[in-house]
């Protein structure tokens, strides 16, 4: 029974394109997994808070030496960690927010990327520790980036991309709509957003066969 953890940030609960999109998308996935579970990480209504010095040092503190104090200031790591490892798939929903993604969805990875648990190094360098997990990117923009002048400003999906793989998470599909404050522009790339999530899943179907 496949897992998928979905997580979410805008700061726009109701009528937020990122929420819909990931909404059409975890519709197609349950239809595609209908024995799976989906689990949901809201990061607008739960705040995760920023990272602390005190979890920076927990982190690399050997377990056998980490204090009770130690232990409590990566708890919340350790749950995240252990929520991100119970999963096979993931689903990252995510607005533009000047130029990169909302400051809670960084402070999650601030808690989650962790040297030892989720990614390690050795002599050749870094390497992820979440091979076996595969995301899926659901990204909005209000203005048009691709193919533009702005493009080379977009640091949302080039850092989504890099983060996860430094995790060794690998993105099996990016869902950009773009333009959203256009409605001359907006339902054409909705569903021009959709139908990339269709192709996604179709592609799968036929690659398991």
């Amino acid at each position: 029974m496949k897992r998928l953890l979905r997580i979410d940030c805008s700061s726009r609960i109701v009528g937020s394109h990122s929420r819909n999109l990931a909404d059409y998308f975890e519709k197609k996935w349950k239809l595609v997994n209908s024995s799976g579970t989906v689990i949901y990480r809201d990061l607008a209504k739960q705040q995760l808070p920023h990272i602390q010095n005190n979890t920076i040092e927990g982190f690399y503190t050997p377990l056998e030496h980490m204090s009770p104090e130690s232990k409590q200031a990566t708890a919340l790591s350790d749950e995240l960690i252990e929520e991100l490892k119970s999963v096979d798939d993931i689903l990252i929903s995510s607005p533009l927010y000047n130029l990169n993604i909302p400051s809670n969805l960084k402070a999650y990875f601030d808690q989650v990327v962790r040297v030892g648990r989720t990614f390690n190094t050795n002599e050749k360098g870094y390497y992820g520790l979440l091979e076996d997990k595969s995301a899926y990117l659901a990204t909005v923009k209000g203005g048009r980036y691709k193919g533009t002048f702005m493009e080379s400003h977009d640091f949302q999906e080039p850092y989504l991309k890099a983060i996860l793989g430094h995790m060794g998470i690998k993105v099996r599909g990016l869902f950009s709509l773009e333009g959203t404050s256009d409605n001359g522009v907006l339902e054409q790339n909705k569903y021009l957003a959709q139908q990339s999530i269709d192709q996604s899943f179709i592609k799968q179907k036929h690659e398991s066969n």
